[in-house]
């Protein structure tokens, strides 16, 4: 049974920038240093872990808070604001009791009550079919109201939604229509139980790269762990025909021991092979889940590059060769130009680690909190020349996720603007940069906010023209 706690527990991952914010509201109007282009129309949207009440679980990571949405309203040179949580059954039964009531991350077995679906709704967010999905990998998604951010429900696809039991290493893959009608439900059995949370399309190819965090049931049940790293399971890159496949048709692809993070791109090349861009690690970027030895690398340590694999989706021997190291520094949160998303690409922008740039940690090292990566910097890679550019918001600044937005009426890839949201651990606020593709090493605008956003997940620039009513 679970404890009621009056504050939350004293650990990296709820103190400094990291404190849970907790906060839903609007804010109209805010301060823009420099200039807003008025040709940009749309809202970006972001989601965070952000507990409501105190865990009942003393080192819960990160990852396991409430899913709390944000709307950054661009239009007519200004920005508004506007925040609120998903109402999700963790959430609604929760606030009724007052108390925490959900366990450890992923893990039922350790619930103070029964849950029908366990989400918590705050790993990415997307617009779908004229509403916004919260997204979870183990749950389906909330709908929300892209406009006033109301929780509109569980989200099955009318029913069509297919789901398996925990712990399994049952894969399921299909694909919907613009107007959410399933076209086709491929299930597959992967090698292990492991994670996978993001994946990448070509033209005729799907991409699943699987992360060596296994699950066991049976130390689930026993309170443990939903997921530990696994030093002797291989990267698996999971390849399997776009359209129109059956189970037999997939092949596992694998590599050394190492951590997949999160893909740039991928494509076919003229000789039909695969090319596949994400980012890589030689150990366990996950550190809070370490292996059965409780072994866990110390995260100053760790390192992701972005490095390209390049196969045959029709070879026989499944062994990968060694990647191309694209770029040299340690990256990660890619993002590129959407509309190039499947083909050869030259752009791509991404969260930077540089310690050359001189961010005082010893000044603002006590303010950061724990259980994220940290990155001084935004990037912007050409592929083709092999240059970088660099951002550098400041030395007591640390960067988020970035989004691409395309410039009106332009059809070169990368020609628009790149926004990201920055902790500023001078002022413990948040503040949201808007870069100019052709001008990236200095910040077109500031947008300064009055709170204090988490480190988030993921989410997503939309276009104003696709939000109906406006949201004026």
């Amino acid at each position: 049974m679970s404890q009621t706690r009056a504050c939350f527990p004293n650990r990296p991952q709820f103190s400094g920038f990291m404190k849970p914010c907790r906060v839903e509201g609007d804010v109209s109007h805010l301060e823009v240093y420099g200039e807003i282009p008025k040709e940009i129309d749309g809202v970006f949207y972001r989601v965070m872990p952000d507990p409501q009440l105190p865990p009942f679980i003393e080192d819960d990571p990160w990852f396991n808070g409430d899913g709390n949405v944000a709307a950054f309203r661009i239009q007519d040179g200004r920005a508004s604001f506007r925040q609120r949580y998903v109402r999700t059954e963790k959430f609604v039964q929760e606030r009724e009791a007052q108390r925490a009531l959900l366990g450890k991350y992923r893990n039922k077995f350790t619930d103070a009550v029964e849950f029908q679906v366990r989400s918590t709704a705050n790993t990415n967010v997307v617009f779908f079919n004229g509403q916004l999905l919260a997204l979870k990998e183990d749950s389906p998604p909330y709908a929300m109201d892209p406009v006033t951010l109301e929780t509109k429900g569980l989200y099955d696809f009318e029913g069509q939604l297919p789901t398996r039991g925990d712990g399994t290493p049952d894969v399921c893959y299909y694909t919907v229509s613009p107007t959410g009608q399933f076209t086709e439900v491929v299930w597959l059995v992967a090698p292990v139980a492991a994670m996978i949370h993001d994946f990448a399309v070509t033209d005729n190819w799907v991409i699943f790269p699987i992360i060596p965090q296994v699950c066991d049931i049976e130390r689930m049940k026993q309170g443990g762990e939903h997921w530990q790293w696994s030093p002797d399971t291989p990267l698996y890159l999971e390849v399997m025909p776009r359209r129109g496949s059956k189970a037999e048709d997939v092949k596992w692809f694998h590599y050394k021991n190492s951590f997949p993070g999160h893909t740039a791109n991928a494509y076919e090349d003229e000789k039909g092979h695969l090319v596949v861009d994400l980012g890589l690690s030689e150990t366990n970027v996950f550190f809070w889940w370490p292996d059965g030895q409780g072994r866990s690398p110390e995260p100053s340590s760790i390192r992701s590059q972005l490095v390209q694999f390049t196969l045959d989706p029709q070879a026989v021997d499944l062994v990968l060769p060694e990647p191309k190291i694209l770029h040299q520094g340690s990256s990660e949160f890619y993002r590129i130009d959407d509309r190039f998303a499947t083909q050869p690409y030259r752009h791509c922008y991404f969260d930077l680690m540089d310690p050359e740039l001189g961010t005082d940690f010893e000044r603002i090292g006590h303010k950061i909190g724990g259980g994220h990566p940290l990155y001084n910097s935004l990037a912007h890679f050409d592929n083709v020349t092999g240059k970088t550019e660099i951002y550098y918001p400041g030395n007591t600044h640390l960067v988020q996720e970035p989004v691409f937005i395309s410039r009106k009426d332009s059809t070169t890839e990368g020609d628009g603007y790149v926004m990201a949201l920055i902790n500023n651990y001078e002022t413990m606020a948040s503040e949201l940069h808007l870069l100019d593709s052709r001008d990236f090493t200095r910040a077109q605008a500031k947008i300064l906010l009055p709170v204090r956003l988490l480190h988030g997940l993921h989410g997503k620039w939309v276009d104003g023209r696709d939000i109906e009513p406006s949201t004026e």
